[in-house]
């Protein structure tokens, strides 16, 4: 490998004007299961008390992360023409954007969150369109400058993120697949081909349920498909299984609850770091959950700012073992 191949870690997934909004009830409360003739019908209309536009995204908040780490990740992803400002934020974060296709007739995607008083959510998202040969051809671009030690194929467009497992099964770079919300849009078919060549599948409880129940499986025998599957949990922790062995990781402790969005993207960040490092799965999963408390106690996913000594601190804080960064 020529010297110049630097190891470098992808993180695919969508780039995104996040618009979270607060509602101060209870979705369930509002949703009528009274009028059983009326079930093909939902009319929901929410006054929310909060309103704020933000960088977001899944490849976006996972990179701003690994970069509040000290890492350089390359971003990957699809951009419309209003990116300017995005970019600017990323490229101050010291985040290769290199690799990104800008379009000129087309937004940039947009997620709309709405978060009840009990953490529930309801989102609604805008991905940018297709583009034909944009992921073979940037994974080519990448590898003929850089060397991938890890990927992560986060949520995006479905098929860019199917593109994504091929080419990088093809290349034996070793990756994350993390189908998030997407999950709910992937058949069986094309779920047994992403986790097939995956190193790691991630999910919260949720997620990781409805795939087991697509493929038919318990998730011990999910477990065996990959070498390492995670199960995240919220403020209940994470469950890390390995080699039919399960791995429980509490979770840190907030200062406050703010806002929930962007936790399980920062988890990943952190899970990614202390691959990058080499610690054992636990300290892994520590590292992750130290992650995912900054994010939780800002209103946004990118709002929040540590300090690699902050960040020992406040690990040491809430785990045993110790660890550098």
């Amino acid at each position: 490998m020529p010297k110049d191949k630097l190891p470098q870690i992808a993180v695919s997934g969508s780039i995104a004007f996040d618009k979270i909004m607060d509602f101060p009830g209870n979705f369930s409360d509002n949703i009528s299961t009274g009028l059983p003739k009326l079930t093909h019908r939902l009319n929901l209309s929410l006054v929310v008390n909060n309103l704020q536009t933000s960088f977001g995204g899944t490849a976006g908040n996972i990179t701003y992360n690994l970069s509040l780490l000290k890492e350089k990740p390359i971003i990957l992803g699809v951009t419309g023409f209003d990116f300017a400002s995005y970019r600017a934020w990323l490229l101050k974060n010291k985040i290769n954007v290199s690799f990104l296709k800008e379009l000129k007739d087309s937004p940039t995607s947009t997620a709309h969150i709405i978060t009840d008083k009990q953490d529930n959510q309801i989102s609604a998202f805008y991905p940018c369109k297709p583009v034909i040969d944009y992921v073979a051809k940037s994974v080519k671009a990448i590898c003929e400058k850089y060397k991938i030690s890890l990927a992560i194929i986060a949520p995006d467009d479905k098929q860019r993120m199917l593109e994504y497992a091929v080419v990088y099964q093809k290349r034996h770079i070793p990756y994350i697949f993390d189908p998030g919300q997407m999950t709910p849009t992937f058949s069986a078919i094309e779920l047994q081909q992403a986790i097939k060549g995956a190193r790691i599948l991630i999910g919260n409880d949720y997620e990781i349920v409805q795939i087991a129940k697509l493929l038919k499986l318990k998730i011990e025998e999910l477990s065996s498909k990959v070498e390492i599957l995670i199960i995240t949990k919220g403020s209940q922790g994470s469950e890390i299984y390995q080699g039919g062995q399960k791995i429980t990781v509490k979770a840190a402790k907030p200062v406050n609850t703010s806002d929930p969005t962007g936790a399980g993207d920062a988890y990943r960040a952190g899970l990614i770091k202390g691959l990058l490092l080499g610690y054992n799965l636990k300290t892994c999963g520590q590292l992750a959950a130290t992650t995912a408390v900054y994010t939780v106690e800002k209103y946004g996913t990118q709002t929040h700012r540590f300090t690699p000594q902050d960040f020992i601190k406040r690990y040491n804080k809430n785990f045993k073992d110790k660890i550098t960064l």
